[in-house]
């Protein structure tokens, strides 16, 4: 039977995940020479719209699933490392070595030191989920008990490393938690349980959304940093952010592979994507109120530009191996 328009459009839509790394580069491009094209969407926006990632996560996923993470808490633990010991004695060891050797002020090594003592970023949820749905419970659970740890682990690393007293809002934390990861993704999972019809319908609309969302995420964040990633300085920061992303996922990904993933390549790309991908957003904004050099903000900024996309570089080149 001959394809009606009607279908054709929804297959589109339903498809439109695929696009979904080559778009995000088109934003973040947009948003680095134009960055006035984002301007609509405005700091306010910016939480609903990762929520509302979460919740189309949600509606993929079933509850039994975050049952079965809960009963390996060894995942959880390696995660948990990935994310408060290797991304952090990385941070460190490159503010002592590699910002010296480029010249920077130790004040960027002090930035570098921040942003790898930060808890998860939402981004990687949705990353884990494009690449290996199956992953995504155990995603979404590492980066709300990184960020319910971060209210203790945050400050206690930026004491030990940088001997600076940083307070954290836990209030705030928690806040921020429950209504960008925990009530979206309770929501996706209350449709996909008690309403599969509608979530069949909506699965199509929901695919397109969800990139046009992850789009005006990405451009917003990029945007606002946009003249500092483009200037002289900018650009010799990002070789140590850029080191610090990649050494980060490499360790990662080495760390389950020798530990609880073994045979488990999909398993070891999510803790790999867990310690790659922290809130640099959270760094930034302790940066600028916590610290009086201007300069401990600009690791925080380009990080926030790199680990983007290099999460979803990642997505896509893990994506285009699984279909080889």
């Amino acid at each position: 039977m001959e394809e009606t328009r009607k279908d054709k459009v929804l297959r589109l839509m339903a498809g439109s995940s695929d696009a979904l790394p080559y778009a995000v580069v088109a934003a973040a491009a947009l948003a680095l020479f134009v960055p006035a094209s984002f301007a609509w969407f405005s700091p306010p926006m910016y939480a609903p719209g990762l929520g509302f990632l979460m919740f189309a996560v949600g509606v993929n996923l079933k509850l039994e699933a975050f049952k079965e993470v809960f009963k390996k808490p060894q995942y959880i633990a390696v995660g948990a490392v990935g994310q408060w010991l290797v991304k952090p004695l990385l941070g460190l060891i490159l503010a002592l070595t590699l910002v010296p050797m480029l010249g920077l002020p130790n004040a960027v090594g002090t930035g570098l030191i921040l942003v790898s003592c930060v808890s998860g970023a939402q981004l990687s949820n949705y990353a884990t989920f494009l690449v290996h749905p199956e992953q995504a419970p155990l995603s979404i659970v590492l980066t709300a008990l990184s960020t319910a740890a971060g209210v203790l682990m945050t400050p206690a690393l930026a004491l030990l490393l940088l001997g600076a007293r940083i307070p954290v809002d836990p209030q705030g934390m928690a806040l921020s938690i429950t209504q960008i990861v925990l009530v979206p993704v309770l929501a996706g999972l209350t449709c996909s349980q008690y309403f599969p019809g509608f979530v069949v319908s909506a699965k199509p609309f929901l695919t397109l959304l969800s990139l046009l969302d992850t789009c005006a995420c990405v451009g917003a964040s990029l945007a606002s940093n946009s003249a500092t990633a483009r200037s002289s300085t900018g650009l010799t920061v990002l070789v140590p952010v850029t080191v610090l992303h990649i050494a980060a996922y490499y360790f990662g990904y080495r760390l389950a592979r020798s530990t609880i993933a073994k045979e488990s390549i999909p398993l070891a790309r999510c803790i790999s994507l867990e310690t790659g991908m922290q809130s640099s957003l959270l760094g930034l904004l302790l940066a600028s109120r916590f610290f009086n050099d201007p300069l401990v903000s600009l690791p925080c900024g380009i990080s926030t530009i790199f680990m983007t996309l290099s999460g979803f570089a990642l997505v896509l080149w893990w994506k285009r191996k699984a279909s080889v």
